[in-house]
């Protein structure tokens, strides 16, 4: 019986665990090598996990991101999630138990976001309002307004699991060997060694002006970062870093539209197919291909 492995505890919109074989294939070490394993846009950490359940040799592993409450979240699950869990299983419970309510269950909902948003609450406390927003919400989206204010609506599930404690404690676990930072993503920079990999999955550049759920933290992602971020690949490759980035692919929206493939035309561009799930409209929703992006020359 194969001993379980920590996974991502959030849904998380442009989530990679269904892309892990791909992205994976494309890693310059093997598993028994020593390295240092980097994330400047960790989100849920589906890569993450794998590195740290398939790579038992690693040195070090850092995670970075510019959204706060998720950052803090992971800091809570390594130090406190028996904490953690101690309220999630109780909101659970009360949330299950308002099944057959909807109104109870809407007012049950919004009185959380209403609480996560005030953000007075202790760090657990509020890591658990993220966790269960999370879990309830709509799609599992995280969008703020430019006031930074929570505001996806309730989802449909009838009891999503919210408090997954075995999960929460492997993630407790494989947490111990990384280290944890919050800020822009160039702050990564100090990690860059020889035997360093970094994987990028920042926010994608929107396919189209209605489709732009890349709102996820009070800063834009805009065309002036993704340039920014092409400088920082240049960095980590002069200092002979290894990096693997992720993206979308604009130029199937437009032919025409050659922004990555001219932005990153002396780098190896693969189109690798992925299911985009998120979309109002669902004849919008399904295979489409999405960038990845390496300067690892085999």
């Amino acid at each position: 019986m194969n001993k379980p492995k920590a996974k991502p505890f959030l849904k998380w919109a442009g989530g990679k665990t269904q892309l892990l074989e791909i992205i994976t294939s494309n890693f310059p070490y093997k598993n028994q090598d020593e390295f240092i394993y980097v994330e400047p846009f960790v989100g849920s950490g589906a890569v993450l996990f794998w590195v740290l359940n398939n790579y038992q040799n690693i040195k070090k592993a850092i995670i970075n991101d510019i959204n706060l409450d998720l950052i803090n979240a992971y800091k809570i699950i390594k130090k406190n999630v028996e904490d953690l869990i101690f309220i999630l299983e109780k909101w659970q419970n009360e949330y299950y138990s308002l099944e057959h309510d909807q109104e109870d269950k809407k007012k049950y909902f919004y009185e959380k976001r209403d609480l996560f948003n005030q953000r007075k609450s202790n760090q657990i406390k509020h890591t658990a309002l993220f966790i269960f927003l999370n879990k309830t919400c709509f799609n599992g989206l995280y969008r703020v307004n430019k006031n930074n204010l929570f505001n996806v609506p309730i989802g449909s599930y009838r009891k999503p699991i919210i408090c997954d404690k075995n999960n929460l404690r492997l993630v407790s676990n494989s947490l111990k060997k990384v280290e944890i930072i919050h800020g822009d993503f160039e702050k990564t920079l100090r990690y860059a060694e020889n035997k360093s990999l970094f994987y990028l999955d920042p926010p994608y550049k929107p396919l189209n002006k209605t489709s732009n759920f890349n709102s996820y933290a009070d800063q834009k992602f805009n065309d002036t970062e993704q340039i920014r971020l092409k400088k920082f690949c240049d960095k980590l490759d002069q200092l002979g870093c290894k990096w693997i980035l992720s993206n979308s692919d604009v130029r199937e929206a437009n032919s025409e539209n050659i922004f990555f493939d001219d932005l990153y035309k002396k780098y190896q561009i693969h189109r690798v197919l992925a299911r985009r799930n998120i979309n109002s409209n669902g004849l919008k929703r399904g295979l489409l291909n999405e960038l990845l992006i390496t300067n690892n020359r085999k």
